[in-house]
């Protein structure tokens, strides 16, 4: 039995879950914070990247220097309306985000979502498993496969999940540490 469908499931898994992490502030500045944030421009509706230049000044600034400066207002609106804890200073020439330090109260809730991202990501996995044990055991059933093959594959798909569960917690458990370290 080919099991590539399964495993780009759990690929497919794993990296919505590295996505995910990227979104997480940190304390640190970082692009990916206001990637996919839309602003309401006066033209249209438009990421922040399409409408503007955002640059890490420093470890805990970002500067978004729109290229039509009258969007500096919308941009400061649309990154407070997006409640990431962000505070937007708009310079009238650009947007300057003081990445705040990250209190325990703030790790804490960090934490709690990290783990709710691993339940839903250890989740997407075992549905990934479930549908390769139940492809498997529709094969036995019509005589396409020996009980032989069948255990073999079933052992397969077992070796792939207990691989992609490793990745998860690892993956998690890095970036556990990484909250949680002051």
């Amino acid at each position: 039995m080919d099991t590539t469908i399964y495993k780009t499931q759990m690929e497919k898994a794993l990296k919505y879950l590295e996505t995910e992490f990227m979104w997480l502030q940190l304390g640190r500045a970082s692009t990916w914070l206001v990637e996919n944030i839309t602003v309401h421009a006066s033209y249209w509706d438009m990421k922040i990247p399409q409408i503007a230049h955002v640059t890490i000044l420093d470890q805990q600034t970002l500067k978004i220097e729109p290229w039509d400066k009258k969007e500096c207002g919308a941009i400061a609106k649309a990154i407070y309306d997006a409640e990431l804890w962000l505070a937007p200073q708009n310079e009238w020439m650009h947007v300057l985000i003081k990445i705040p330090a990250l209190t325990q109260e703030r790790r804490d809730e960090i934490s709690k979502k990290v783990k709710s991202m691993w339940e839903e990501t250890k989740a997407k996995v075992r549905v990934a498993r479930q549908d390769a044990m139940k492809a498997t055991k529709k094969l036995l059933e019509d005589k396409e496969i020996s009980e032989n093959e069948n255990k073999a594959n079933e052992a397969n798909i077992e070796d792939l999940t207990k691989e992609f569960n490793t990745k998860i917690d690892n993956l998690v458990k890095a970036k556990a540490d990484e909250v949680m370290k002051i």
